[in-house]
């Protein structure tokens, strides 16, 4: 099977004081954004939403793009880069983000959606599901799903892990509710795509080279390997400081 790579978004801004929810790590420069979808273009990659990727209609050359939490920057930047070059996202929408400051409105989630985007869950507050009871869990997955179904007037079957926090328990729950396609950020190509696993995703972050890109574009190299020893290496302290105290570190340090 061929690979699958899956970028993973978050915000697109200019500096600290642009509109939206700044990030020193993940918010991406409009401008590199825009580079890196007209490499995609030009080696041939196809950009599909996960359904016509996941299907028989599937290409070698898919690459499926991601944005997760529902920065604005998702409709004022990224829609109209995407729409220029042909090209189409999903969207991981955290539902009691919706209309706050910096953040989609419903109308912008519609506007995604009337373009061929894919919508998606991302939470509804985005608590690590790890962290939930089975109440909670569920009511977290189920109001956020129902919320964007309104929202959107279509079945919403993909969901985008809070934080990357799950694992198998996570998943069984995501699927009792109809989730289909569900998505992780361990990194990795996807060679192997199973319905009892998350699907890898590669972060896409601000310092990232466009060569660095291609390299994880096509899953070789330093930035591969660097990517995989990276995550493994922030395993052992979020074990031992538990999702909160590893948030508020990684707060502090940032």
């Amino acid at each position: 099977m061929s690979a699958l790579p899956i970028l993973m978004y978050h915000g697109l801004h200019r500096e600290t004081s642009s509109r939206g929810r700044f990030d020193p790590v993940y918010s991406v420069h409009p401008e590199m954004f825009a580079r890196q979808l007209d490499w995609l273009v030009q080696q041939g990659h196809r950009a599909p939403l996960l359904e016509d990727a996941l299907s028989g209609s599937g290409d070698a050359r898919d690459v499926i793009i991601t944005f997760d939490d529902g920065d604005v920057s998702n409709v004022e930047i990224a829609l109209p880069l995407l729409l220029e070059r042909g090209l189409r996202a999903e969207f991981f929408v955290t539902t009691d983000f919706i209309g706050q400051c910096g953040m989609l409105a419903p109308d912008d989630i519609r506007r995604l959606a009337a373009h061929g985007m894919g919508i998606g869950s991302h939470g509804r507050t985005h608590a690590f599901l790890s962290d939930l009871d089975t109440t909670d869990l569920m009511a977290e997955l189920d109001d956020s799903r129902c919320r964007l179904q309104a929202i959107c007037g279509r079945p919403i079957d993909s969901l985008a892990l809070p934080g990357g926090r799950g694992g198998e328990r996570e998943l069984n729950a995501a699927q009792r509710l109809g989730y289909r396609h569900l998505l992780g950020s361990v990194p990795g190509p996807n060679r192997r795509r199973r319905g009892d696993a998350w699907l890898q995703r590669l972060p896409v972050t601000r310092t990232l080279s466009l060569d660095d890109f291609a390299a994880l574009v096509h899953w070789r190299g330093l930035p591969a390997r660097w990517m995989q020893a990276r995550h493994a290496a922030l395993a052992l302290p979020k074990r031992v400081l538990g999702n909160d105290g590893y948030q508020r570190l990684r707060e502090r340090l940032l």
